[in-house]
């Protein structure tokens, strides 16, 4: 009892010999593979040691092209994808297989809607916003697509119209209006055709009803549609709306006396509403694109006035460009003064709009040898700090206004800080900054200083939050396939995109001298197989003599 726990001395004086013969047994065992390995290359060097320089040429040829092929498919994903299809296969495929998978907790097969709320809220988010200066369907989009043969918009850019359109133009009393039970089937239809066809549907059951329920209820809504999509004119488009305005402003009347006696008056008073802003605005972005600048501008100002709680519709914007195209540039720097608050959300239009500004104090006589020489005025370093503050909320539309990049019809929804922002805000102001002289020239000496004050890899920002990296998903999904959306910040080439580039390369060097030189590289290549080998046959040897000792 008192030994319990401890070793003998006999027990202790075994130890060492019971070691020794482990590891002899486990050596013993060890060196067979290796000499069988060995045996495995010998044969393998005999019969590569009589092969014919045609077969190294035909080797290296065909590992060239093969490697090439695999490089141009590797690039061709890059550029498409933003990502390596080696890389994804492998992390998607190879990985739970080898056995990566295994140290990360299993997915539950079901999620709440809460804890889908919570992860949805720590993924950074790109919020896709209404275009406040979108084109016209039937005007505009639809006669581009007539003259290219090109779609402009893509699908997910329609269907987040059509989401829109369901929000702002339905209610839960249309069920009591029969025109705006098929407007609210319209809305949702995806062939054009068809909702056209359903517009005047709802526009012949108005008029049988006008002397029912609602004795003063108009469709607005059908005539919006008619002038989105039908109308192949701004004219024609105009005076759909000249109808819908009518008709909105008579039902908008009428919730207003009514909006609070339930909940579902108020409901449709949201929805009057939305019609009828939605209509004024669009009337006066018509009077824009006819040339009647001082009406759009009128217009702007009373629709911000009448409803000023809808500054999320960013008509400030549409006012903002209407009011460059008069270059009455105190009122523009009046509404920036109001809009570009810190408390406000930013956009491609306000930064650049206020970098626009203070060029103009200094873009016509600045030039770069003279500053590089006496030094920047006041002015002239406001005007750089203003271009390097929009530059870094959005890096993407300098090229465009340098014409770096060629531009497409904007999208009817834009990302901010994307490249879809960009387009939009290059395809309406780039003739603003063109009409100021000196205001490119300004904007292309200094665009480029501003990645200098941003740290890299933009895990801060300097005035803005660091740059989100959703921005391109996002933007392939809203612009055009046609269109090459802008990367920033560029992303590095994947490693196997550069190493099937150099195996390419080296294969088709290493087949061009075989070519060239057949004997000298078969001599070379003989060489190189016996110094690979050659430590495998010493090594060989070493452990025979230890399977000697292991059998002695």
């Amino acid at each position: 009892g008192q030994n319990h726990g401890q070793s003998s001395p006999g027990q202790l004086r075994s130890l060492p010999c019971a070691v020794n013969a482990w590891k002899e047994s486990y050596l013993c065992f060890s060196v067979l593979p290796v000499k069988s390995l060995f045996l495995l290359f010998l044969t393998v060097t005999v019969f590569l040691s009589t092969l014919t320089p045609k077969f190294y040429f035909a080797l290296t040829v065909t590992s060239s092209f093969i490697s090439g092929l695999i490089f141009v498919f590797e690039w061709w994903h890059f550029r498409k994808y933003g990502t390596s299809f080696i890389e994804q296969v492998s992390v998607s495929h190879l990985r739970p297989l080898i056995g990566g998978a295994e140290n990360s907790p299993p997915a539950p097969a079901a999620f709440s809607a809460g804890e889908n709320e919570t992860s949805r809220q720590n993924m950074p988010e790109c919020k896709v916003w209404r275009n406040p200066l979108n084109l016209f369907r039937g005007a505009e989009y639809s006669r581009y697509m007539w003259v290219t043969g090109k779609e402009p918009l893509t699908y997910y850019d329609m269907n987040l119209s059509a989401q829109d359109h369901q929000n702002f133009f339905t209610c839960d009393t249309d069920a009591l209006r029969p025109s705006d039970t098929v407007m609210q089937k319209a809305w949702r239809e995806r062939n054009p055709q068809a909702r056209i066809k359903a517009a005047y549907q709802a526009l012949e059951l108005n008029n049988e009803i006008r002397s029912g329920f609602f004795p003063y209820y108009s469709c607005a809504t059908a005539y919006v549609l008619l002038a989105e999509e039908e109308a192949t004119t701004i004219v024609d488009a105009e005076k759909y709306f000249k109808q819908a305005l009518k008709a909105g402003e008579m039902i908008y009347r009428k919730s207003q006396n009514c909006h609070s006696q339930s909940p579902q008056h108020e409901a449709q008073l949201r929805r009057d509403t939305n019609v009828l802003v939605y209509v004024k605005r669009r009337l006066a972005m018509c009077a824009r694109k006819l040339g009647r600048i001082r009406e759009a501008v009128k217009m702007m100002r009373d629709l911000m006035k009448e409803f000023p709680l809808l500054s999320m519709l960013n008509i400030h914007e549409n006012l903002l460009e209407a009011l460059l195209e008069l270059q009455a540039y105190a009122d523009v720097q009046a509404v920036l003064a109001k809009y570009d608050d810190i408390s406000l959300p930013k956009s491609a239009a306000i930064c650049y709009t206020a970098a626009l500004l203070k060029a103009r104090a200094v873009s016509e006589r600045f030039s770069p040898e003279t500053a590089s020489k006496r030094g920047l005025s006041t002015a002239e370093i406001n005007a750089v700090e203003a271009i390097h503050r929009a530059v870094e909320f959005n890096p993407h539309v300098p090229k465009y206004l340098l014409e770096m990049k060629s531009l497409v019809l904007p999208p009817e929804h834009i990302l901010k800080r994307g490249d879809s922002e960009a387009v939009a805000y290059a395809f309406f102001h780039l003739q603003h900054w063109k009409r100021i002289e000196g205001a490119l020239n300004l904007l292309h000496c200094t665009w480029e200083g501003t990645f200098r004050m941003i740290p890299y890899p933009l895990e801060k920002g300097h005035l803005f939050y660091p740059y989100p990296s959703c921005t391109e998903t996002a933007d392939r999904e809203l612009l055009p396939t046609f269109h090459e959306v802008s990367v920033y910040p560029q992303k590095e080439l994947p490693f196997f995109i550069h190493f099937t580039a150099g195996l390419c390369s080296f294969s088709a060097m290493l087949a061009l001298l075989t070519h060239q030189f057949p004997e000298l590289m078969v001599i070379f290549a003989k060489a190189v197989t016996c110094g690979i080998f050659g430590s495998f046959e010493v090594h060989g040897e070493v452990c025979s003599s230890q399977s000697h000792a292991c059998g002695a």
